[in-house]
């Protein structure tokens, strides 16, 4: 059992450090291109400054179509049709019911400038630009009012483009370019996404920050590729190759850039082959993608319809849209990684608990009283199995002494005396490791999911996607007295302590001194270790401790001599 919980924890927490080490993931290699690297369109010009002022500043200086939906409001800016001030009015920045509600997108030169734009390109085409002002046919954008907006550029050509928006995140885009001079024109259609970095913030791989790449959670650019989910691309790969990039040529997917919780993500007609990518310059980052050329004769229409997402990354919603518009991997936009079979229906049935209950806290404590219903019978296998390793440990006393200086001998009488006996020498450790994929579906539910963040518990607990804010650090700094971070032990994690230690006392003591000083330490240690976790997953592992100790005495009950010193 102590080889099972430390080697779990050793994969739970230290394969961050082991594979970037040893096992260093290769650079993607770019995929080469049928309409070549070139850019579609040029990156926006950098301001003056990264930040200049707020977005509803910016935005006040150019002319705007509001946009109005119950999941989403802002507005298009009219000079350049750019998306770019977008607010989501259901979430709110912090915890605190007063706090602004999350801004998505925002103007070139606000603070955390983020945007999207559609347009055209071609050789000799006089095309509409970022300085272009375009003309809008009604004055809300709203699920039950597209808009669409128009611009002639005078030499014969007519650009337009329509935008429609549903309920909740999704915005149908259709271009057009008509042709009404005599000859023919060469026209482009592309779109992209343009963005600050976003802001960083301290982090460990014990505790990582929702806001940095790590191997549980990638934050930054990420698309679906001819059939298969891209999560290589970071920014730090962006700073290296710069306006160079990484190029895609694929048909349909999707790409765009990925926060914690928040998407944007351009989205192609899905049988269209397009040119897409990644790319840095001007001092921002760009996702893009365009279709190729084509001739667009006289008295002609060119016609592309695109989506394009904007708003909270909602697995039931991300989910749907993969299904209903066809969109490859969409719902991978949330990094699920190596078990999301596992996962997703522990996000599931979490989500339906505490819908059921109305409290996060208590979904958490009904999840955990499912799991060990569920091991309950591997439970009671377990304790049959310990109660007969009791039973034969003089005679494995015995082979030891009788064979200590032949090691093959002994594992060979050993193993027979197991099949006499029939006994699984394993079998106690088998509910450890089958909890362990999910005690980290959970770490990554609660990481990952937006349903779950800002769910209070009870009392102090007021966000179980955060460590316990009662911890000695944060305690401390109320009083002005600094404390190093491994201090940061707080009520969850001592309560876990305790009922580890509890637990550990209620199985016999183990014959060997060093065994027991390892069962002595272990309870304390694990306190440190999980403290930085989110206190959801404290509240799991503590339920856990509880119904094992009760379990425990009751399988104890039913096995009385399993109290009683090994005899040899």
């Amino acid at each position: 059992m102590i080889l099972a919980v430390m080697l779990s924890m050793l994969v739970f927490l230290g394969w961050n450090v082991v594979s970037e080490r040893y096992f260093p993931q290769p650079k993607p290699v770019p995929a080469a291109s049928t309409t070549g690297t070139k850019p579609a369109t040029a990156l926006p010009a950098a301001p003056a400054k990264l930040v200049l002022a707020d977005a509803k500043t910016v935005a006040a200086t150019s002319p705007r179509l509001a946009i109005e939906t119950p999941r989403l409001t802002g507005s298009i800016n009219l000079r350049g049709a750019r998306i770019d001030d977008l607010v989501l009015p259901v979430y709110r920045e912090t915890i605190d019911k007063k706090s602004p509600p999350v801004r998505l997108l925002s103007p070139a030169g606000a603070k955390r400038s983020y945007f999207a734009g559609f347009g055209w390109s071609g050789d000799g085409l006089s095309a509409p630009n970022d300085e272009t002002i375009w003309t809008a046919d009604v004055a809300k954008l709203t699920p039950t009012t597209p808009v669409t907006l128009r611009w002639d550029n005078g030499a014969g050509q007519t650009f337009a483009i329509k935008i429609a928006v549903d309920k909740a995140y999704m915005f149908t885009i259709d271009q057009s370019v008509t042709n009404s001079s005599a000859a023919p024109v060469a026209a482009r259609a592309y779109g992209y996404i343009n963005r600050l970095k976003p802001e960083q913030t301290v982090s460990s791989f014990l505790a990582p920050s929702r806001e940095v790449d790590s191997w549980t959670i990638h934050i930054g650019p990420l698309g679906a590729f001819n059939g298969a989910m891209n999560y290589d691309v970071d920014y730090d790969d962006l700073d290296t190759v710069g306006e160079t990039g990484s190029r895609f040529a694929t048909a349909g997917g999707w790409l765009g850039f990925g926060d914690s919780y928040w998407l944007t993500a351009l989205v192609p007609a899905q049988k269209s082959t397009i040119d897409a990518g990644f790319r840095k310059g001007a001092g921002s980052y760009q996702a893009e993608y365009a279709l190729a050329p084509s001739l667009v004769g006289p008295g002609k229409t060119l016609s592309n319809t695109s989506h394009f997402f904007a708003g909270a990354k909602e697995v039931a919603t991300l989910d749907t849209y993969e299904a209903q518009l066809g969109i490859t991997h969409f719902g991978k936009a949330i990094d699920w990684g190596w078990f999301e079979i596992i996962e997703k229906p522990i996000f599931y049935l979490l989500d339906w608990l505490f819908k059921f209950t109305g409290n996060f806290g208590v979904a958490i404590m009904m999840l955990t009283l499912i799991v060990r219903g569920v091991m309950f019978p591997i439970a009671q296998k377990q304790f049959a199995s310990m109660a007969g390793m009791r039973v034969v440990q003089p005679k494995l006393k015995e082979l030891q002494e009788r064979y200590k200086d032949d090691k093959p001998k002994l594992q060979q009488e050993m193993m027979e005396l197991y099949k006499r006996e029939k006994i699984n020498p394993v079998a106690g450790c088998l509910p450890i490791f089958l909890q362990i994929p999910i005690f980290f579906a959970l770490y990554k539910v609660l990481m990952l999911t937006i349903e779950m963040r800002h769910q209070p518990f009870t009392l102090w607990i007021t966000d179980l996607s955060a460590p316990d804010p009662a911890n000695l650090v944060s305690l401390a700094a109320l009083g002005g007295i600094p404390l190093p971070g491994i201090l940061g032990i707080g009520i969850l994690a001592a309560v876990l302590g305790i009922t580890m230690y509890l637990q550990f006392k209620l199985n016999p003591a183990p014959a060997d001194p060093a065994q027991q000083q390892i069962f002595a330490i272990m309870p304390w240690m694990m306190m440190f270790m999980m403290a930085p976790f989110a206190a959801g997953l404290l509240l799991y592992w503590t339920t856990s401790n509880i119904l094992t100790i009760a379990q425990q005495k009751w399988l104890y009950s039913r096995h009385p001599g399993m109290k009683e010193p090994v005899k040899t």
